[in-house]
């Protein structure tokens, strides 16, 4: 092989590996949050459609609105800031999200609501609120980290607000036994 077909080689090889011309302009942390971001992002979006439709509690179905429009206001932002970077984000939850997502679908009445509640309010903002607080503190890019300072006050206050609706949609328990 001559040094000519070899360099010519090693190009195609790296532009058939590279698949995104996003590394040029993003650091790859900060590619992964974007990336876990959007996930997440589409994952309460999802959740909340499923959550209107099937919850029972009128409170549960408030917080999923609340979770649709704060998460698609949110989205937004993060694609503009993503597409600045030649970095094009998911469009849909992870497909360990959409199984959750299935599992609590096949939930019905208070259990689903209960579920809604615990998986997608407590637990998901959980998630994202370590991932927001990761990119707040270590980003590479100045938009990236903005982005995530800027969210992480609205993101703690869905997951308080998961939290207490929690507490309204467990069971009650039965008195002790005397």
């Amino acid at each position: 092989m001559t040094r000519r077909t070899l360099q010519q080689a090693s190009i195609v090889v790296a532009l058939l590996l590279g698949g995104n011309a996003s590394a040029d302009t993003l650091a790859q942390q900060d590619q992964t949050f974007l990336e876990q971001a959007a996930h997440n992002g589409h994952a309460e979006l999802s959740a909340g459609r499923l959550a209107l439709i099937k919850a029972r509690n009128p409170q549960v179905q408030a917080f999923a609105q609340r979770m649709i429009e704060d998460h698609t206001r949110i989205g937004e932002e993060l694609v503009t800031i993503a597409t600045a970077r030649n970095y094009k984000p998911p469009t849909e939850p992870s497909m360990l999200q959409k199984g959750k997502e299935m599992v609590i679908g096949g939930m019905a009445d208070e259990t689903f609501d209960r579920r809604y509640v615990i998986q997608m309010g407590v637990e998901a903002h959980q998630d994202t609120i370590r991932l927001f607080e990761k990119a707040a503190n270590e980003a590479r890019d100045p938009e990236v980290k903005a982005f995530a300072t800027k969210h992480l006050p609205r993101l703690r206050q869905h997951l308080q607000d998961a939290r207490e609706l929690k507490v309204k949609v467990e069971p009650t328990a039965p008195p002790p036994r005397r």
